[in-house]
């Protein structure tokens, strides 16, 4: 029986953090179903792209247009296997989704993987499920993991970390041992 994903995305989500894994894992043989509350399938949402440089922080430009695949409101932890939680801009206004913070909620009861990336982490620490566990995000969530009890993993941008069920990273650079990670509590076997 194929694995069903839910991903969660928001206008200004991080383009490659988005489009990448959810390629990567269809390409594999999951079912990847997107959503966005607000917007019904067939619509899309606006990405930023995201680069870093010798600036202080990262830069932003506008990105693609990702497609929402499957409704939000009809969304239910009980109908997945895992959550992906892209980051980019789009994890700060979901946080503030009651709605957002339920599911988030019922994936963790169920004790479903959780796998956020960067910002990703915003949404995931309001929900307040990852006290006591150890947690990566983009260096500019730190203080959110630590308000939420959790240990902020600082770890190379190339890096990810599993704990329990959740499957953080800092950024998309991680792309490799990020969705690698996500493959093998989906009980994939990753041979290299």
């Amino acid at each position: 029986m194929t694995k069903r994903l839910l991903m969660l995305v928001g206008d200004f989500v991080e383009d490659y953090e988005a489009m990448v894994p959810y390629q990567a894992l269809l390409a594999v043989g999951y079912q990847v179903d997107t959503v966005c509350p607000g917007k019904r399938p067939g619509d899309t949402v606006a990405t930023a792209v995201h680069d870093f440089g010798a600036e202080q922080t990262y830069s932003e430009k506008r990105g693609h247009n990702f497609p929402v695949t499957a409704s939000f409101d009809e969304a239910s932890a009980a109908d997945y296997d895992a959550l992906i939680i892209p980051g980019g801009r789009a994890p700060e206004y979901l946080r503030l989704n009651d709605r957002v913070l339920d599911l988030v909620r019922a994936f963790a009861e169920q004790l479903k993987p959780i796998a956020a990336l960067c910002h990703g982490a915003q949404i995931i620490a309001a929900a307040n499920v990852i006290g006591g566990k150890k947690i990566s995000a983009y260096p500019a969530c730190a203080p959110e993991v630590r308000l939420a009890n959790a240990e902020f993993a600082d770890i190379p941008v190339t890096e990810a970390v599993t704990d329990g069920i959740f499957i953080t990273a800092p950024a998309w650079p991680a792309h490799p041992a990020w969705i690698a990670q996500i493959m093998k509590a989906l009980g994939a076997e990753i041979r290299l």
